[in-house]
This record gives structure tokens, C-alpha cells and sequence, in this order.
């Protein structure tokens, strides 16, 4: 339980309470509120079944009765066989006696009919004798009666099941409307017994206000919304919301049933993609929308059910000839019935399926077990005859009929024509159904487990599909030279997995052992543990499987097997500063002639890697270019693992280049998608690290650091852990924790010695030294930088090598040299600012400028700088620095009002208010007094309308 509007129990039993706020109908709430105020007024309320008519005229009937004015009541039409005429309007008016007026003479004809205003109402008229006369006697009554109770609103819910007396009766009053009444009319269209709501059509005499609101499904955003508001707040990734919004087709009541569903099973509402369909494929079908469809279906003629239930089967949306074909019956009256109905909708021009996937379960799931094969068999036999056929549909048609050898078939042609068009995914999923399978055949199951595994690491896969794959090593049905080639490719596998690392080396190790007759998958093992930065086996044990792999390669007939080796050799070499490596990128075949498929898809890799490789050692421009290439391949061949890497590799460049501008939506957004994938999350986690940082997040910085696996480096990708760690030394020096800082250092400092790769110290000696200098540890600040030179000795390493001159500036200036620190800062920013760093270039800069009396210019140019990039807390330390001076320091923006918005000083503290800082950290951290932060803090919650800093989100 959270607030007490949020009640979820395990099990079958919950409390539904719905969304706490309106979600998605800003616009038509405020329509509906503008036409009601305008008295008389008539409102009609469109859309179908569990669009979120009733919750939002309940919203405004919850505005109306906060207030002494006015009457408001509602009322419910019902579908019964025999509804009693005008049951609704008089269920509305029951309770209106006190503040009925003076009423006229001919309200008393409703005493029958409303005994509890009996004492309220004049004496009952006299009969007519004429039922004509009487019904508009009556119509008159109820007319003078709601113009006798002053400013009344009334709602009619549901008017599609209103009888025709109703409908006469609401035409009547609205005819000649009591000056103060507001009427609000809601109703489906595809269930009206006339094309108009009131029976005819209507238009309202002039004075009176109409409206017309058409209420539609929500979009992605909208989805979004509503699941995180029925979760109490909890974050839902907008991909899952995507697939929710496709799933459900953005019914508000069909999110909610579903939502509801999730919540009973504890599942991630963080999945993207795949894993998302998936999860949403396996929630039941509501009961509620189950005996909406049930009772929909009974009411059809027995042809347009068969169209109906052949199109649950299809699945997806098919031409009239096709439903008619695996009906076996039907007709074009027979369709146009299901669409007048909603049962079906025209999707796309001449092709019609169910309005959303959990409407067509809740008819296929009802299906009688043979009808139902016999459905799959004639969809089989209809849509083999396709040319091209339909593969995957074709896979599912035949494994739910029977046809067991033919889904294997099937299911096999769809996995190679889905993987050659660049949808792994797919293949992966038809695949895996096809290996579980106990009645597949040993030859089957060989030949499927190897291409399973091959397209699990073309693409991105999830767990289940991993476990699936280790199942295979215990499966009997596979041959000794098959078992090797799994315990191979699960290995490769595993290494990208978040903690798995370790185990993914073991099973390589394993596989290259069992495969000695088979060379060229034993190389490609090999080139997996050539690759320097997994785990911390020192660099002297890569290099040995290196030149084994390169040994070998002269020997490989051109192809996909010698690309592949190729982008792992060649970017472990460059990787390693090897200043060879750049030659032999010469090696690979020209991007503009990439060869076939899968050799494209290596080359791409290749290139992708080399760019990583380049961002590393920081030969920024050319890990650029080659991040270009790769991603063009990679794109042309499917090739969404590689993507991926490569579109990580550019946020890093980004962060990087100060491209700051919506990167950290662009990181996140990428964490949800790839979440399994260790390569791609870790350097994300990095760069929001980094970006959290820069805002004065710590806690989330910490968060994201640790997330790298910083602190468990044998399953870390090494030089994000490496750079992580930097990251919380300058953190922690930053709050003024050296111990700490230095405690990180000690154990950076220690992998990089295990390593032997000083290559990749540009992104944590500088932060050690700063630590070691700031405790005292000149020694050992000294010793690092030692090192540090002579491991960068004949090495190519650009970033390592300016940060080596920044190492021996605070080193000069901590030893009491300045006129030597000055020149080492000069060369040092010069260097930085070559290799395109500008926030490295920016801090070092104001060290700089810290070696003598501060230059007001010179800090108050830095000041701008960082805010350019996005940096306030940086901003901050440079005002700081000149009010120190006693200069004044005036905003660079100018002054200027920003009335109920936030100004940017209020902004970097709202930022900090809504990670849970205090007010004695705000005023630390932007070098603030704490009864300045206090001000804003006022002023914050003034302009967002909230009551507490709890309440502070952003």
C-alpha cells in the first residue's frame, strides 16, 4: 500500500481504484467545464467502450459539487430487454426536493412516478384520456421540474441503451431548455439504433451551447502516464509503454485491466521491445472485456461469427477473402455486420482485424479446442498459396494444428529469411521454440541450436533465450561436435551479460578445447579472449591468444571468419596503443564492396570496435569516423548487438565533445533497451555518472558508478570501470571525503598496475594524483606518474599522454613549484583543447588560474563556459571564486522577471531538492549561504504549487 489510493494484493484479490489523476483529456475537461458554465447547454460525450467517458464527466461532476451550486445528478441507461421509459431521467430526479423551487401546476403529474417529492409537488392535474396528450403533459412536467431547480446539470450515461421514450423526452427538454440547465450526453456510435444519439438529428435552438467531444485512445505518452499514476509513481520505460499503447490500443479501461494484471504478478514494467510483448503476450484476457466480446458474439448470426472467429485466428488483420477462406462462409453483408457491431475495425484499406490484441484472445481463447484446429489448418492452406508466403504466420498456423514437421519447416525458413532482413529478434524467438521442442529430431536439433546461437549474437536477446541455450548442453539429442560449438557461442553470450563474465570465459575456454575439429570456430573463441578489457587478466594472457588468432589468419580464405577475427585483433591492438595497429586496420575489406550478410554485419562490428577502441585511448576524430561506418553496415545488415555498442560509443563522444543537450535522456532511453548487455549499460551508466555529477546528483552519480561494476572487476568492461572509478574520486574529493577518494585510487591504481595497460589511465591518474596530493601522499602521487610514463613508453595514446602533463602540473604545484606547474597547465589545456575535451579543458583551465591571484576574466569566461555545457555546479565554484575577489558577479543572462516560472538559479536547486539534498548541501555544493538557498527553496514551491520538498520532482 502506498497513499491508500494504490491497493495491490498477490494472488486473485485487489482493490482497483483506477488512475488517482486524469490522464490525457486536459483539453476536453476543459471544453466540457467552458460548455457546461454557459447555461443552457447540451454536451454529447462520443467514443467507444472504455475510451473514459464516465471518468471524465465524473471529473467534472467532482469540480461541480465542491461548490454550493449547482444540482448536479447523473443516471446509467441499462441494456434490458424491456427498459421502462424514462426510468433514467426519473432515477436522476428522485432526489431533488430540496432544492425544488416553486414548481408549476403541471409538475404534479409526476407524483406517481416520484412518491419521494410527493410533499413538494402541487396536486395531480386530471387525467386526458388521450396517451398523446399525456406523454407531453409528462414531457412538460419534467421540463417545468428542472427549470424549477435553478442551476442544475444533468448527466445521461450510456444513451445508446436509452429507450425511445428517453430519447424523445431528452429532444424535448433540450428543444426549449430551462435557462439553467446544462445536459451532458454519453454514448458508443457503433451501438446507437440510429445514426444520432437522440434518435434523430439534433440541433440545439440558438442561445443554447453546444458541444461535441470524440473521445479517442491515448498515445504512447498518455499510456505512460496512466500506468505510472495506477503504480503510485513508479517509472514505466516509454518503450513498455509503446507496446502497452499497441497491445491494448490505447483503451484506457484495457491499459488499466492490464496494468492491473502486471501488478498481481510482480512483473519489470521497465522491458522494451521484445521482452515487453512478450510479457504483455501472457497477461489474461480481463473478464469484464471477455464477457463484453462474449455477449457480443452471441448476438451475431452465425456466418458473421464464423468471419469473426476465423479473424481471432488469423491473429492479425486480413482481406475479406482470406477470413471468408478460413471461415469457410461469409460474406461482404456478413462484414459490414462485425464492423457496424465493432467487433471488427478496418485496420488499413481492405483489411480488418480486431481493434486490439486482447479483444481478439478473449475469442480465440473460447474457441472449442478441434474448431479451433480446424481454423489453423484451413489458415494454413489459405496462406501457403501466398506468394510470397507469409513464413512466420505460417510457423504458428502449423504448430497449432498438428502439422509438426511442417512448423519445423516453417518456423525454420522464417528464422533465415527474419535473420537475412536484419530481425534477429524474430528468428531468435522461432528458433527457440523449435530447439525446446521434445519431438525434434537429433539432426533437427543440431543444425537449429547452431543457428539459434548464431543469431542470439547478432541480435539482442533476453534471459530466457540464454537459458534456453544452456538447456542445449544437457539436451541428449546433441552431438558432441554440436555441444562444443553451444558451449562456444553461450560463451560469447554470456560475456555481454551483467555478471556473467567470468563464466562466459570458462565456457570458451571449454568450447576451444572440444573444438579442435572445427579450426574456425576454436579462432573465434580465441579472438574473444585476445580482447584486452574483459575482466583483469593481465594484457601479457590476451596477447597470447592474439598471436594465436593472428598465426592463423594468413592461412583463412577471404570471408566472413577473417573479418570477423579482424575486429577483434585490430581493435585489441589499437586498444592497447599498439601504434602498429593503425596499419593493420588495412587489413579489413573496404566498406563500400562490404561482401554478403553476415560478412557486412562483421565488417561492421569491426569498425564499431575500432571506434570504441579509438574513444578509449582519445583519437576522438577518427573514432568518429569509424563509428560512421559502422553504423551504416550495421544498419544495412540487421545488425541491432552492434548498434547498439556503437550508439553507446557516441553518447561517450558526446559527453566528451560537451554535447550535452538531451544526452541524458538519450542514455536512459538506451539503459532500458539494452539492459542485459554489459558493453552497452556500463558506458551508459558512465556517462550518466558523469552528467549526474556535473548537476551535484552524488547520490545518483554513486548509483551509476557502482552500476558499471566498478567495484567487481573481473566481470567489468575495464576501461568504464576504470574511468568510473575517476569519476567517484573527483565526486568524493568534491565533497571534501579524501580518505574515500583515496581509498578509490589505491584500488584504480592497483588494477591498472595488474592490467599492464597504462594506456587507459587519461581517465583516472589525474584524479589519483589530485587525491593522493590532497592527502599528503606526495610519494605515491609521484610513483603513479612514474609509472604512468614509463608504461605509455612507445605506446599510442593521445587522452593518456595529455594527462600525463596535467599529472606532473599538480605535482609541480604541490611541490612548491608554480612557475613550472603554469607551463605544465599551459601544455596541458593546449593539449586537451586540441583533442576536443572542452570540460577537461575548462577545469584544468581554472587550476590554472588558481596558481596566482584569480583572474575575475578569466574565471568569470570559465563560468560561462560551464553553463554553455551544462555544468552549474562548476558555474557556481567560479562565482564563488570571484565574489571571493569582492567583484560583483551579475547573471550573464541579465535580470530579468520569470514570474511563475523557474529562473535557471532556481532550476539548479530545484534539481538538487528533488535528489533529497538538504539545504546546508545546496548551499555547499553551488556556494551558496543557507538563508539564500532557504529563499529559493520558498520561492520553488510557491511557483510548482506544491506543499513540500517531498513534492519536488524533476
Amino acid at each position: 500500500m502506498t497513499d491508500g489510493r494504490h491497493l495491490f494484493a498477490r494472488g486473485r484479490s485487489r482493490v482497483r481504484v483506477g488512475s488517482p489523476v486524469l490522464i490525457g483529456r486536459g483539453t476536453e475537461l476543459d471544453t466540457l467545464v467552458t460548455a457546461v458554465a454557459a447555461s443552457p447547454s447540451i454536451v454529447f460525450v462520443e467514443g467507444e467502450a472504455g475510451v473514459g467517458k464516465t471518468r471524465l464527466v465524473n471529473e467534472l461532476m467532482t469540480g461541480l459539487t465542491a461548490g454550493p451550486e449547482p444540482w448536479v445528478s447523473a443516471g446509467h441507461c441499462q441494456p434490458l430487454r424491456e427498459p421502462f421509459p424514462y426510468g433514467v431521467i426519473f432515477e436522476c430526479l428522485h432526489s431533488c426536493g430540496p432544492r425544488i423551487g416553486r414548481p408549476s401546476a403541471v409538475t404534479g403529474v409526476l407524483r406517481p412516478y416520484l412518491p419521494e417529492l410527493a410533499d413538494r409537488l402541487p396536486a395531480a392535474p386530471g387525467p386526458l384520456h388521450d396517451p398523446a396528450a399525456e406523454r407531453h403533459r409528462l414531457f412538460r412536467a419534467i421540463r417545468e421540474l428542472l427549470d424549477a431547480l435553478g442551476r442544475a446539470v444533468l448527466v445521461i450515461e450510456d444513451v445508446h441503451w436509452a429507450d425511445d421514450g428517453t430519447r424523445q423526452l431528452l429532444r424535448f427538454v433540450m428543444t426549449d431548455p430551462p435557462p439553467a440547465l446544462s445536459l451532458v450526453v454519453t454514448f458508443r456510435r457503433e451501438d446507437l439504433p440510429a445514426d444520432a444519439p437522440l434518435g434523430r438529428a439534433f440541433r440545439p435552438r440558438p442561445g443554447t451551447t453546444a458541444a461535441h467531444l470524440v473521445l479517442g485512445p491515448l498515445d504512447t505518452e498518455g499510456v505512460r502516464q496512466l500506468v505510472e499514476a495506477i503504480l503510485g509513481g513508479r517509472n514505466v520505460s516509454l518503450g513498455f509503454a509503446e507496446t502497452m499503447r499497441q497491445r491494448t490500443a490505447g483503451i484506457p479501461f484495457v491499459v488499466e485491466e492490464t496494468t492491473y494484471a502486471l501488478c498481481d504478478r510482480g512483473d519489470d514494467l521497465q522491458l522494451d521491445g521484445m521482452a515487453a510483448r512478450r510479457l504483455l503476450d501472457d497477461v489474461e484476457v480481463p473478464t469484464l472485456l471477455r464477457d463484453t466480446m462474449a455477449e457480443r458474439m452471441l448476438a451475431l448470426p452465425a456466418a458473421a461469427r464464423a468471419l469473426a472467429q476465423a479473424a481471432a485466428v488469423l491473429a492479425v488483420p486480413a482481406t475479406a477473402e482470406l477470413l471468408a477462406a478460413v471461415a469457410a462462409c461469409g460474406s461482404g453483408e456478413q462484414l459490414t455486420r462485425l464492423l457496424e457491431d465493432a467487433v471488427l475495425v478496418e485496420t488499413a484499406e481492405n483489411e480488418y482485424g480486431y481493434r486490439h490484441a486482447l479483444a481478439q484472445r478473449a475469442v480465440y481463447d473460447v474457441l472449442p479446442g478441434p474448431y479451433r484446429q480446424e481454423l489453423h489448418l484451413r489458415a494454413v492452406r489459405a496462406l501457403a498459396v501466398l506468394d510470397p508466403p507469409p513464413l512466420v504466420r505460417l510457423a504458428a498456423h502449423a504448430k497449432h494444428a498438428g502439422l509438426a514437421d511442417d512448423w519445423l519447416r516453417y518456423s525454420e525458413l522464417a528464422a533465415d529469411a527474419a535473420a537475412d532482413a536484419g530481425d534477429a529478434p524474430t528468428a531468435i524467438d522461432l528458433l527457440c521454440a523449435t530447439v525446446a521442442d521434445p519431438s525434434a529430431a537429433t539432426p533437427d536439433v543440431n543444425r537449429l541450436a547452431t543457428k539459434l546461437c548464431q543469431y542470439a549474437l547478432t541480435g539482442l536477446h533476453h534471459d530466457e533465450v540464454i537459458a534456453q541455450i544452456e538447456r542445449l548442453l544437457s539436451d541428449s539429442r546433441l552431438s558432441g561436435a554440436a555441444r562444443g560449438e553451444v558451449q562456444l557461442w553461450l560463451g560469447l553470450l554470456l560475456v555481454r551479460k551483467t555478471g556473467e563474465m567470468d563464466r562466459g570465459r570458462t565456457y570458451i575456454e571449454q568450447a576451444i578445447g572440444s573444438l579442435r575439429e572445427r579450426p574456425e570456430r576454436r579462432l573465434r573463441g580465441m579472438a574473444v579472449l585476445a580482447l584486452p578489457y574483459l575482466g583483469t587478466t593481465p594484457i601479457t594472457g590476451s596477447r597470447a591468444w592474439l598471436e594465436r588468432v593472428e598465426n592463423a589468419l594468413g592461412a583463412l580464405p577471404p570471408g566472413a571468419l577473417p573479418t570477423s577475427l579482424l575486429a577483434n585483433t585490430v581493435s585489441a591492438r589499437l586498444m592497447s596503443g599498439d601504434p602498429e595497429a593503425r596499419q593493420r586496420i588495412a587489413l579489413l575489406r573496404p566498406p563500400r564492396d562490404p561482401g554478403g550478410t553476415e560478412q557486412t554485419r562483421e565488417l561492421a562490428r569491426g569498425h564499431c570496435n575500432l571506434a570504441d577502441a579509438c574513444a578509449w585511448i582519445g583519437d576522438y576524430a577518427e573514432a568518429r569516423e569509424h563509428l560512421r561506418t559502422g553504423l551504416s553496415l550495421a544498419t544495412q545488415s540487421g545488425a541491432s548487438y552492434v548498434i547498439g555498442t556503437a550508439e553507446s560509443t557516441r553518447i561517450r563522444l558526446d559527453w566528451l565533445a560537451g554535447a550535452w543537450e538531451g544526452l541524458r535522456e538519450r542514455a536512459e532511453r538506451m539503459a532500458q533497451t539494452y539492459a542485459y548487455l554489459l558493453p552497452v549499460t556500463s558506458e551508459l551508466h558512465l556517462v550518466l555518472g558523469w552528467l549526474a555529477a556535473t548537476r551535484g546528483d552524488w547520490g545518483r552519480a554513486e548509483s551509476c558508478y557502482q552500476a558499471t561494476r566498478m567495484s567487481q572487476p573481473d566481470s567489468a568492461i575495464i576501461p568504464v570501470a576504470n574511468a568510473a572509478t575517476g569519476g567517484m574520486i573527483t565526486m568524493l574529493l568534491s565533497r571534501g571525503d579524501v580518505s574515500a577518494a583515496c581509498a578509490h585510487a589505491d584500488r584504480g591504481t592497483a588494477l591498472l598496475h595488474r592490467k599492464g595497460l597504462w594506456v587507459w589511465a587519461g581517465d583516472l591518474a589525474p584524479q589519483a594524483v589530485e587525491a593522493y596530493l590532497a592527502e599528503g601522499r606526495t610519494g605515491d602521487a609521484r610513483g603513479l606518474i612514474e609509472d604512468m610514463r614509463a608504461g605509455l613508453a612507445g605506446r599510442y595514446a593521445p587522452l593518456a599522454r595529455a594527462t600525463l602533463v596535467a599529472c606532473r602540473a599538480r605535482l609541480a604545484l604541490a611541490t612548491g613549484s608554480p612557475a613550472a606547474a603554469a607551463r605544465l597547465f599551459e601544455t596541458a589545456i593546449h593539449r586537451h583543447r586540441q583533442l576536443g575535451l572542452p570540460y577537461q579543458t575548462a577545469r584544468l583551465t581554472e587550476e590554472a588560474a588558481r596558481i596566482h591571484p584569480p583572474s575575475t576574466s578569466v574565471l568569470t569566461e570559465l563560468a560561462r563556459s560551464y553553463e554553455k555545457l551544462g555544468a552549474p555546479l562548476d558555474a557556481a565554484r567560479c562565482r564563488h571564486l570571484i565574489r571571493s575577489t569582492g567583484v560583483a558577479t551579475p547573471s550573464p543572462r541579465g535580470r530579468r522577471g520569470y514570474g511563475d516560472e523557474l529562473s535557471p538559479r532556481e532550476r539548479e536547486v530545484a534539481e538538487l531538492l528533488a535528489g533529497g539534498r538538504t539545504n546546508r548541501e545546496i548551499a555547499q555544493t553551488l556556494f551558496l549561504s543557507r538563508r539564500t538557498v532557504e529563499d529559493h527553496v520558498a520561492r520553488i514551491l510557491r511557483k510548482l504549487n506544491v506543499g513540500s520538498r517531498r513534492d519536488v520532482h524533476f
